[in-house]
């Protein structure tokens, strides 16, 4: 989708293409939107400037810590919010027949020219209650922003944490895919699962239509299918091979693969461990690897790992290499992947020494299998010898939590500072336009997330600083920060003066993310019982906010 930039893109200085999925219009969103901008328009309050931060209240999947994605397809739908004669038509239809048609002709007029958006980063390590988006404009025009801008971020930091949560457990020197396409909910959530799992550590998709869209590397060989379609090595009618160099063709590979799977059947190091391996898996592998010879990487559970998969790959592999060629390795997709993998280990070092063929027994060993956090965890604690692993299912569907839970609260109108008050104090809002800065300590490591009035003073580098918790009297504490770093930017600065943060590429974010993970302290990002991260508030916030809460809530009568 590449609509045309309205007046708002034009003031940012360029045209920007819509958001990825055609489907995110202005009609993306709840009728209640619609009718409350109704309501202000007949109530003449339409135009009066209000501002909305977008925050969550809870980190997901039971630990301390959110990654927030979803930015940039905010701002390209900002970028070009403006409702077509035929949505207009749609929303007339759709509203009781009482409503004036001076509305519609507003509806026709509007767009994000007179809105502005400050952020916090995309790819930024974040914490409940601090806003990542604040949002200031005219309050009909925003509350419109309200629903589609949720959806664009919600899923996108929830899957984007995940990602970085089996990014954690599995280590830094281990290869992640992402392979959920088949079994995420429809094509948008596989095509954003695939772009947000990469921010949020993956190396690489299975889906090509996101690796067309973003750049995302890709992966895959082949399936059970493909192996059990063949019946036996009579089936290859093209066997020859030129080898790596193009100095030289083997005329007959498959007798090549057949010599060197007899010479590994009756090796002394391996003590006559193989047998006859499955033929027709060897059919597979060899017509695979002549068609991909400086990618084969095999499959090897589709009849038996140990007995027919590993030889067969082994004695390909092999063949190869005397055509100057380096198979990838083997993947494993079922059973004890702990001892399958150590076991395959074994043999590849074993033929490293016998055959001396240096690096084989560093072959690599992917694993794929409905795998998710828990697993590797799991398999870590087992010992096993793989290097890179497939995740699909728990992955993009976010099994272990379904929503990440934001909101999209009014904290000031007209410059009347505003607060949302709930007997859950979970659910209070924290009033004002803010600002908010992450304070470092001496180590390198973030202490703790403050905000402040938007007028306060910014906390200096070797001040002393009180941070007090929003709603809590007693949590309190001075901070000395070695470095501060203010969180929101402004990514929309509609018609403000302000110098516009430009949306960063996909891989930027993503080694931004993997930065922000190497700048919190241990024990925040664990897996278990992870230490909860300190947001605070200044001094003159936190007394400003008990004074709004008691100025608000209405005071009872005993009778």
């Amino acid at each position: 989708m590449e609509a045309k930039a309205n007046g708002a893109s034009e003031n940012a200085g360029r045209v920007m293409d819509g958001p990825t999925n055609p489907m995110v219009t202005p009609l993306l969103t709840d009728l209640y939107q619609f009718t409350m901008a109704y309501a202000y328009w007949k109530a003449g309050k339409h135009n009066e400037r209000a501002v909305f931060d977008l925050y969550f209240r809870k980190n997901p999947f039971g630990g301390e810590f959110t990654v927030f994605a979803g930015l940039e397809e905010c701002i390209k739908l900002i970028a070009n919010f403006k409702l077509t004669e035929e949505e207009i038509s749609f929303i007339c239809k759709s509203l009781p027949g009482s409503c004036e048609e001076g509305f519609f002709n507003y509806l026709r007029e509007i767009d994000c020219s007179d809105v502005e958006v400050y952020a916090i980063s995309e790819g930024t390590v974040v914490f409940p209650k601090v806003p990542l988006l604040r949002v200031e404009g005219p309050v009909a025009v925003v509350q419109l922003l309200e629903t589609p801008v949720l959806n664009l971020i919600n899923y996108a930091s929830l899957v984007t944490t995940n990602a970085a949560r089996h990014r954690l457990v599995a280590g830094k020197s281990k290869m992640l895919l992402e392979f959920g396409l088949r079994r995420a909910q429809g094509p948008d959530g596989a095509i954003g699962a695939s772009k947000y799992c990469y921010i949020g550590g993956f190396d690489a998709t299975s889906n090509v239509a996101a690796g067309r869209l973003f750049g995302i590397p890709l992966r895959g060989t082949h399936s059970h299918a493909f192996v059990s379609s063949f019946m036996s090595p009579d089936e290859i009618l093209e066997r020859s091979l030129c080898s790596s160099d193009g100095s030289s063709t083997c005329e007959d590979f498959v007798n090549l693969v057949q010599s060197w799977l007899s010479k590994i059947q009756w090796s002394k190091s391996l003590g006559g461990i193989f047998g006859e391996t499955n033929q027709s898996e060897l059919a597979a592998f060899m017509s695979y690897a002549l068609a991909f010879p400086n990618n084969f990487l095999a499959l090897v559970d589709t009849y038996d790992v140990m007995r027919s998969g590993v030889p067969n790959f082994c004695a390909i592999a092999l063949a190869l290499r005397d055509l100057g060629y380096k198979a990838v390795g083997i993947r494993l997709d079922s059973g004890d992947l702990a001892y399958l993998s150590s076991e395959a280990r074994k043999i590849f070092h074993t033929i490293e020494k016998e055959f001396g063929v240096p690096g084989f027994g560093k072959t690599s060993i992917t694993a794929s299998n409905d795998l998710n956090e828990e697993t590797l965890d799991a398999l870590n604690k087992q010992g096993h010898e793989m290097d890179c692993f497939g995740i699909g299912t728990y992955l993009v569907t976010c099994y272990a939590q379904a929503a990440l839970g934001c909101v999209f609260k009014l904290v000031e109108i007209n410059n009347q500072p505003r607060i949302k008050l709930s007997e859950d104090v979970s659910k209070v809002s924290i009033p004002c336009k803010k600002r908010c800065y992450r304070l470092y300590g001496k180590e390198g490591y973030s202490l703790v997330d403050i905000m402040t009035g938007e007028n306060e003073p910014c906390p200096k580098v070797g001040e002393r600083i009180l941070c007090r918790h929003p709603f809590n009297e007693s949590k309190r504490a001075y901070v000395v920060p070695k470095h501060v770093e203010e969180l929101l930017k402004c990514y929309w600065p509609g018609k403000s003066d302000k110098v516009r943060e430009e949306l960063p590429a996909l891989k930027d974010i993503r080694d931004h993310c993997i930065k922000q993970l190497e700048q919190m302290r241990p024990d925040h990002i664990r897996r278990l019982n992870p230490t909860p991260y300190k947001v605070s508030v200044s001094a003159k916030l936190y007394d400003f906010i008990h004074f709004l809460w008691l100025n608000e809530a209405p005071v009872g009568e005993l009778q």
